[in-house]
This record gives C-alpha cells, sequence and structure tokens, in this order.
C-alpha cells in the first residue's frame, strides 16, 4: 500500500510498504479519506511529546472495514466507520473517571500506531464508530477535531445562555464557535485574518471591552492567551485548548486576578470516545454544520502541498484521499 512514513523529525517518505494484517480484536480499515490538521504538520517538522518513530501520521480518519482479525464478528466487514483514534486501559484513575484520554496507556493514532496518511490502516474494533446512512465521509472525518472542541467545552462546563470568546478563526476555533452555539451559547470569534472572516457570523479582528463567561484559545498563541485572560467575565473559565512552543510555554499568571474574579484555568487535550459519539450525531443530524469548512481536496500525493497550505493558513479543512480526489 501506498503510505506517507515519518522516519525522522523534520521530513517524510511516501513509499510503498506492506498492507498490514489484522491481529486480534482488530479491523483493517480501507482509508476513505483522512483529515489534515496543523498537527501533523508540527508532528512532521518539529516533533510531538507523543510522537513515536517510525510512524505513519494521521489521526482524522474515516474508511470502509474490509478485514477482520480473530475474535471480530465477520459482520462488520463492509461497515463504514470512524476510527476514534485512542485506545485506554478503562481501569485506570482517569478512565473511571471518564477521561480516557488522559490514560497512562493511552495509544494515539498517528502518534503512538500507524495513522490515515496510508490507503489501509489498523483499528482496534472497539475504537470504531458506525458512519450513519446519509452522512458522507467527508462530513463524518471531521468528528475527530470536532470531538476535541467538544471537550474543551464540557471541560469549561459550559451552560446554555453563556457567552464564549473564541481566540483563532481556523477550522479549531470554528468548530468550537459552532459547538458552542449547538450547546445554546453565543460564540464570538476573534481572529485578524479576514481571508477567514467569512467562515463566522460572529467575528472579531480584534477583542473589544466585552468580558466573556468563557474563553477559548483555539490558536498557538501566548498573547492571544493574555488576551483571553484580560477578557474574562466573573467566574469566568479559561480554556487552554492549543499547545504552545516549548520555548514560550511558561507564562505569568496573576492569581490576585484569578482570586478576586472566581476565576477558573481548565486544560483541554483530546478527546473521549464518548465525545466522538455525540460529535458524530451533531455532524449527522446537521447540529453543527461542518461541510462548509474543507476548503480543499487533495490527494495523500501532493501531502509537500497541502502541509504548505496548513504553514500558510490559507485555507480550512484539507482532506487528503489516499487514491482518487472524489
Amino acid at each position: 500500500m501506498k503510505a506517507a512514513i515519518v522516519e525522522k523529525i523534520g521530513t517524510f517518505q511516501l513509499a510503498d510498504i506492506e498492507k498490514p494484517e489484522p491481529g486480534r480484536g482488530e479491523v483493517l480499515i480501507e482509508t476513505a479519506v483522512t483529515g489534515l490538521c496543523r498537527t501533523d504538520l508540527k508532528i512532521i517538522e518539529v516533533g510531538h511529546r507523543d510522537l513515536v518513530l517510525p510512524r505513519i501520521p494521521g489521526e482524522e480518519v474515516v474508511g470502509t472495514v474490509c478485514a477482520t482479525g480473530p475474535h471480530v464478528a465477520p459482520g462488520i466487514k463492509g461497515r463504514r466507520v470512524y476510527v476514534y483514534p485512542g485506545t485506554c486501559c478503562g481501569a485506570c484513575r482517569a478512565c473511571r473517571k471518564g477521561a480516557g484520554n488522559l490514560c497512562g496507556d493511552m495509544r494515539i493514532m498517528g502518534f503512538h500506531r500507524d495513522g490515515g496518511f496510508a490507503e489501509y490502516v489498523l483499528a482496534p474494533v472497539e475504537s470504531t464508530i458506525p458512519i450513519p446512512d446519509g452522512c458522507t465521509f467527508d462530513d463524518a472525518v471531521i468528528v475527530e477535531p470536532l470531538s476535541c472542541c467538544l471537550n474543551g467545552l464540557e471541560r469549561a462546563a459550559l451552560a446554555p445562555g453563556e457567552q464564549v470568546g473564541v481566540w483563532g478563526g481556523g477550522p479549531a476555533g470554528a468548530l468550537v464557535s459552532r459547538a458552542a452555539k449547538a450547546m445554546g451559547a453565543e460564540a464570538t470569534v476573534i481572529e485578524p485574518d479576514e481571508r477567514r472572516h467569512r467562515y463566522h457570523k460572529e467575528v472579531l479582528a480584534a477583542p473589544d471591552a466585552r468580558c466573556f463567561d468563557v474563553a477559548v484559545v483555539a490558536v498557538g498563541s501566548s498573547q492571544c492567551y493574555r488576551d483571553a485572560l484580560a477578557h474574562l467575565a466573573p467566574r469566568g473559565r479559561l480554556v487552554v485548548f492549543s499547545g504552545l512552543p516549548r520555548d514560550d510555554s511558561v507564562q505569568t499568571l496573576d492569581f490576585n486576578e484569578l482570586h478576586y474574579g472566581e476565576q477558573c484555568v481548565v486544560g483541554a487535550y483530546g478527546c473521549t470516545y464518548h465525545q466522538s459519539v455525540k460529535a458524530m450525531d451533531w455532524v449527522q443530524t446537521g447540529a453543527v454544520e461542518v461541510r462548509d469548512l474543507i476548503s480543499h481536496r487533495m490527494p495523500l500525493a501532493e501531502l509537500v502541498r497541502a502541509l504548505d497550505h496548513v504553514r500558510n493558513r490559507d485555507g480550512m479543512k484539507i482532506l487528503l484521499y489516499p487514491r482518487d480526489v472524489p
């Protein structure tokens, strides 16, 4: 099969490799489409805390089950599925609290095990979520980033009627905004790049004087974190949704401001299986519109050019196809 492989940080190669065989409890999925995100660019160019090399990246994957391993019901063959990218132990303290994404044994597709930048991908059968009839592959592949946005808003305990400020108007920022609206809140996106304004109903080039009940930083900018903190309402919650470069990750907080305003700072990393199930329902029912966010459909063979689009921020959601672009 054709696959994009990262063997050392800073580069990747497109290669023909042997198609994997499903083991016990696994299914082999013929990849239909894989989403490309900024994390994939980070994995290839600078690495990642959870990355184990060599690796086929790609954690946003949908496709069709084409083979099954031992102890998998054969009836699943031919099913269209979305792949929840993580596996967890199910028994540790984090798992028992419903935070399987924080399990010490968490193994993430595209990081610890091979992902979807390939014609085929292996997955544990329990990680698959059926794609409902009427839901396209292109829509379903956006379940993964939407699930991460849902995790951030749930971490903030977002309530209907609250005001959400979203710093960053890229794909993640757009999905955070739309997810917030699906939860009954009002969302405003802060994005200086006018090329992205058309994807948002409520957008500002810079924050105005208002304060928000929840502030989500969906861009890796320390200045945006400072702005978001400055625009938190009393009892507001700041969601640390995007990571920062290692040399810029330590920020100064005025704890007196948090104290007098009874404000909170919460982290959000990845998503849980149950959040992916909910995100699939949102996508399938149209509660969260995603199709208009797709700016590029490209073959996997043009991964170099696709990464340039991500690097230059001149698109929104980019989809990669291991075969022909439909």
